[in-house]
């Protein structure tokens, strides 16, 4: 594996990481505004990334199957979706409640967001090892900077939910170091996944249309149930409106034009 190819592994989980060391350098929680601002621009980029970077791989992918050529794409894609439903279903949502509660109980929620940020960030780093797996096959669906694009697309999405798990610790009255390693570990299981995807890419080397179409669906999830309402609660949803056009361009020219 060279060196730029880890380095795409790795660029999700600096992200969080990133995200995470917030807390070294925020006094109490991210302000209404900044929160808009990062999910807004979050959710344009993995937007951006996810058409351009997944779902356009997966349809070029499949035209040898003419005018069935959208299906690998369409299931792979509902697919992805569904499976981020099911874990949504059997795990704790992201959010947290404003609700005034107990130490212990509000501790034991934060424990529950911190698993279900670190079981989101599963399927995203399988995102990531689709598209390098693809480039280690040969197949040509992905370039080269299309993989890093979709990398550093998920990278930025990933640094406020590693401050949205890190944050609300320290709240609690956890040391600085304690929450930054818990942020951290919430990111660890992205290189992880991305690297059993690339594993396994000689056994699903067939299936990539559909698996870039799964990783697709499971973004896009993320976007609408998770950081589309975040960036438009509340008063001044502008501000997320305007960043998520911002993080669209901006992946969109990078990809097309990089790409």
């Amino acid at each position: 594996m060279n060196i730029q190819i880890a380095g795409g592994i790795l660029l999700p989980f600096i992200g969080t990481s990133l995200g995470a060391a917030m807390v070294f350098f925020l006094r109490g929680s991210i302000s209404k505004n900044l929160q808009r601002l990062l999910t807004g621009f979050a959710a344009g980029v993995m937007v951006a990334a996810s058409f351009w970077s997944l779902l356009q791989p997966a349809l070029e992918g499949s035209q040898h199957m003419g005018k069935l050529s959208f299906v690998p794409a369409a299931a792979g894609f509902l697919v992805g979706m569904g499976f981020l439903l099911l874990l949504d279903e059997v795990t704790p949502h992201m959010h947290l409640d404003n609700e005034e509660e107990g130490p212990r109980t509000s501790l034991k929620r934060t424990t529950k967001l911190i698993l279900a940020v670190t079981l989101h960030n599963i399927p995203e780093g399988m995102a990531v090892g689709v598209v390098y797996a693809d480039l280690i096959s040969g197949n040509g669906l992905v370039s080269m900077t299309g993989a890093l694009v979709l990398a550093i697309g998920i990278a930025i999405q990933n640094f406020p939910e590693g401050a949205i798990v890190s944050m609300p610790l320290r709240a609690e009255g956890m040391p600085k170091r304690t929450t930054f390693l818990y942020g951290v570990l919430s990111g660890a299981v992205e290189p992880v996944a991305a690297l059993i995807t690339i594993l396994a890419s000689g056994i699903i080397a067939s299936l990539l249309p559909c698996l870039l179409a799964f990783a697709a669906g499971a973004m896009f999830y993320v976007v609408v149930e998770e950081l589309i309402p975040e960036m438009s609660e509340g008063e001044h949803s502008n501000l997320g409106t305007i960043a998520f056009s911002l993080g669209f361009v901006l992946m969109m020219v990078l990809d097309v034009a990089l790409g």
